[in-house]
């Protein structure tokens, strides 16, 4: 029987999967909105769900400050896990740097363009000139797609570990499984 300590507790559960659904609908957004999604009013969504992925993810971070990760299989070769936590903290990093430089570009003083979450209020527009607008639009269009190829490392190596390697490396974050083994 494998142990409660090899899963994560239910608090960073809830948080891994409500800031990856949100973060896969945004980069779906954002990679289509001039295309599939051309003609549709999507862009003030993205900018709420990006404001939201903000908040959730300063949370998430606080929490994942004070809550220690289940360990990973012994098994698991040290360069790997290496590249497992670099990764992880890589992550956090566009959690917040993604929806900051959206912000930032939405703040240009040019051609401000406010950020409504869910019609109910509007962010403040950020003291930033035009110039460093401009640059935050070409950074979160880059991060964007970084973050588009992490996600889909992360779940390559999610499936890896479930259907390749057989451990429980990917069980421990559904929040369904078993908790007992």
């Amino acid at each position: 029987m494998a142990l409660r300590g090899d899963r994560y507790n239910r608090g960073a559960i809830a948080f891994h999967w409500a800031i990856a659904a949100l973060v896969l609908v945004n980069l779906f957004i954002g990679l289509f909105h001039e295309t599939l999604l051309a003609g549709l009013r999507v862009m003030p969504l993205h900018k709420a769900i990006g404001a939201t992925v903000l908040v959730l993810s300063i949370a998430r971070l606080g929490w994942r400050l004070t809550h220690r990760p289940p360990a990973l299989p012994e098994a698991v070769p040290g360069w790997e896990r290496a590249l497992a936590n670099s990764l992880h903290w890589l992550f956090y990093a566009l959690l917040l740097i993604l929806p900051l430089t959206g912000w930032i570009f939405s703040s240009n003083p040019e051609r401000p363009r406010p950020v409504s979450w869910f019609g109910l209020f509007d962010l403040p527009l950020l003291p930033v000139s035009s110039g460093a607008a401009g640059a935050a639009h070409e950074a979160h269009e880059l991060l964007g797609l970084l973050m588009t190829a992490l996600v889909v490392l992360h779940i390559a190596a999610a499936l890896r570990h479930h259907f390749l390697l057989r451990d429980r490396v990917l069980v421990r974050m559904l929040p369904w499984a078993d908790r007992h083994g």
